[in-house]
């Protein structure tokens, strides 16, 4: 992957590359969500992390696990995995309990979209617990088409799933 620009209130230089779950760099998005969850849940979601095998997320399975990168340390990531032929599920959103409110979980959510695209997907899909407004709120502002009742309290709906429909690729 090549280096992105950076958003306007982002000191340092970004880089988005391709890694697998087993790089050392993958170690806080990692833990950071397993203790996310577990705080905002109250059970040990580690487990949740584990439910996808690794291979999931890498290019012979149909997926992709993107990191962020400042001055070369990890500030943000996320993943996808195949849901079927052409929907790409959305996995692993993050960004690093130092490095939140610059717009670093939009630059994943797009560069995640554009590597789907590229893959051939034409909709992503995800879904994100209903104790996580910010990703509630994250997903709406870019586009995405909430399939559950907004209205409703999200408590009473479980998890909430979104999707959004992928332009095809433009040929040059």
């Amino acid at each position: 992957m090549t280096s992105v620009a950076q958003p306007p209130s982002s000191a340092g230089e970004l880089t988005v590359i391709q890694v697998t779950v087993s790089d050392p760099r993958v170690r806080p998005l990692l833990r950071e969500l397993g203790d996310e969850y577990s705080t905002r849940y109250g059970k040990d979601a580690h487990a949740e992390l584990a439910r996808y095998p690794d291979e999931e997320f890498t290019r012979p399975h149909g997926g992709v696990l993107l990191l962020v990168l400042e001055r070369g340390e990890p500030v943000a990531g996320g993943a996808f995995r195949r849901y079927d032929a052409t929907t790409a599920e959305l996995k692993r959103i993050w960004t690093h309990s130092a490095h939140r409110r610059r717009g670093l979980a939009r630059l994943v959510v797009a560069e995640l979209e554009h590597e789907a695209r590229a893959r051939g997907y034409r909709r992503v899909y995800l879904t994100t617990g209903p104790r996580q407004p910010e990703a509630r709120g994250l997903y709406l502002a870019t586009g995405y088409t909430p399939l559950f009742d907004t209205s409703a309290d999200p408590e009473s709906i479980g998890p909430l799933p979104f999707e959004k429909h992928l332009p095809a690729e433009a040929r040059t």
